[in-house]
This record gives C-alpha cells, structure tokens and sequence, in this order.
C-alpha cells in the first residue's frame, strides 16, 4: 500500500462529498452514481463486525440491489415511510492506495436526523465508513461502502442509506 497523491485524495474526498450532498437532498439518483457498476453498500453494526457475525441493516452486495434500494425508496417505500432530513458530517481518517486505480478509504461520520413533522433534530447514529474506491477516466466511484454504526440499535427505522 502507498500514499495517496494529491490529485487522487481530491477525487476520493469529492466521491464523499457527492455521496452525503445525495443523501442529505434526497437524490438517490446522485446516491446510486456514486457506484461503480461492481458497487456494493453494506449497513451493519460494530458488534456485527467484532463478532464476524454477517448481519446487515442494509446489504446491497452488487449494483442490481443498489438500483433496487432506489426503487424500494423512491417508489415501494415512499408513501408508506416515515421521511426524515438527514445531515451528514464526515472526516477522512486515512486514503491509500491498494494496486493502480484502487484504494482504500476510512472515514468517521455522524448523522443526525430531523422527522419531518417535528423541528427537533436528533443523532441518528455515529459510525465509520470502509470504503474501497475505483478511479476509472478522471472519476471515483465507491466499489463498496461499508457503514459501520458504533451501536446496534437505532434510535428509528433508518429508511436511507447513511
């Protein structure tokens, strides 16, 4: 593994940035760009991950169930969900590069959520992002994005990737 050139940490950085301005604008469109064709997303919890346990919230393991968590959301789920407005905060703890056009990304996050009918904004959950990212043609995409939450139990149904 070596360091990350500036140019490719820019790329890696706007990839995070294109992915929670998604998020927090409701665009799964955008969400589901920020993939590559091979994308996955995984939600799953640290006690999950300490125990080798192969339980997710959300398991999205190639890019045909990436599309479908964007119907399920935009269409299936829309009308009978609970919408809330998510704030994404996130921080680069480490980029390195694994082989030529591939590297690995570590990132802490917080997001907090407002329910739509009340103005009262609360933690939704605390975590960190292991990401494998591809650049191809000048673009990163993520080839997959574990989100790892610090506790097993959410304060609410999470309806969105965070």
């Amino acid at each position: 593994m070596s360091k990350v050139s500036p140019a490719n940490k820019e790329l890696i950085e706007d990839l995070n940035s294109e992915y929670i301005a998604a998020l927090n604008d409701f665009n799964m469109d955008n969400w589901l760009a920020c993939f590559s064709q091979q994308g996955q997303y995984i939600l799953t919890s640290e006690e999950n991950i300490r125990r080798r346990l192969p339980i997710a919230f959300m398991l999205d393991d190639c890019y045909a169930r990436l599309k479908d968590r964007v119907k399920q959301v935009m269409e299936i789920q829309y009308d009978s969900s609970e919408h809330y407005q998510m704030r994404h905060f996130t921080q680069l703890i480490s980029a390195t590069e694994l082989k030529t056009g591939e590297f690995k990304a570590n990132y802490n996050f917080s997001v907090y959520y407002t329910p739509r009918d009340t103005n009262q904004t609360e933690t939704l959950c605390v975590g960190r992002y292991e990401d494998t990212i591809v650049i191809e043609s000048g673009a990163a995409r993520f080839k997959k994005r574990i989100a790892i939450v610090d506790t097993n139990v959410l304060p609410r149904y999470v309806v969105y990737p965070v």
